[in-house]
């Protein structure tokens, strides 16, 4: 399939984990990709890897996420898909008890004012094209409540899971479509450093999981393609769980 033949996508977080994964399956049905992540060195291999381009980015930072925007349609005429998907998710990040506000505001500008920023500097482009697509990644827990908690996470994800819907609703006579992606746990290196600090923790989330296994990137990339691509082209202001069944779940099987 060439579903973005002639399309323009920016990934932000594209040089590991979904990012990268979704760079290589969108680069592959024929995107032009732009990576920006705030590690140059993976951010410019995975450019490299996938023939795009990449922009040094502090989604953060509002001049940056801007520039991040305009460089790419001065560059290659559109933004046709946006991928807002940098997030972190600290050890420090825990129990409301224990989280202190420095932790609670660093996730917060990562995983929420990034998407704001991200979303403000894309949509007034893909006004002007008359279309667009736009794949925020969220998390099942903005659906979810967990005893082992990662506060400022949890709350991080279900406000750009409010903000998704509202976007979807506000710009869908606007041609622009715009959803959330909710995975559930992904084995990538940021989870994996999570649990190699707390085996516990793995232990405790992985018997939840019905399919009784965490996602692999390449299957979260397979929903952000359907997402942003014209199969996907009544869906907006959307949820789309990609979590094993961990959301329908009562009783896991043995």
């Amino acid at each position: 399939m060439q579903r973005f033949e002639g399309r323009v996508v920016v990934i932000t977080g594209g040089g590991s984990g979904i990012g990268l994964a979704t760079a290589r399956r969108l680069a592959s049905e024929g995107a032009k990709v732009v990576i920006a992540d705030v590690d140059e060195g993976a951010g410019k291999a995975a450019a490299d890897e996938v023939e795009g381009e990449f922009v040094a980015t502090d989604v953060t930072s509002e001049s940056q996420v801007e520039a991040l925007f305009q460089t790419t349609v001065d560059r290659f005429g559109s933004v046709d898909v946006a991928f807002n998907n940098a997030g972190i998710s600290p050890p420090e990040d825990d129990s409301i008890l224990t989280t202190g506000l420095e932790a609670w505001k660093k996730v917060q500008e990562v995983n929420l004012t990034s998407v704001y920023l991200c979303c403000k500097y894309a949509i007034p482009h893909m006004l002007r094209q008359g279309k667009g697509s736009i794949v925020n990644t969220a998390s099942f827990v903005a659906v979810l409540g967990a005893a082992t908690s990662q506060i400022s996470y949890t709350a991080s994800k279900g406000g750009v899971l409010s903000m998704t819907r509202e976007l979807g609703v506000q710009f869908a006579r606007e041609g622009i479509r715009v959803n959330a992606l909710c995975p559930g746990p992904v084995n990538t290196p940021l989870l994996r450093e999570l649990f190699a600090k707390d085996p516990e923790r793995a232990a405790r989330r992985l018997v939840h999981v019905p399919m009784g296994r965490f996602a692999e990137p390449t299957e979260i990339a397979a929903a952000v393609a359907f997402l942003a691509s014209d199969d996907a082209s009544f869906i907006t202001a959307s949820q789309f769980l990609v979590d094993g069944g961990i959301s329908g779940a009562y009783v896991t099987p043995l």
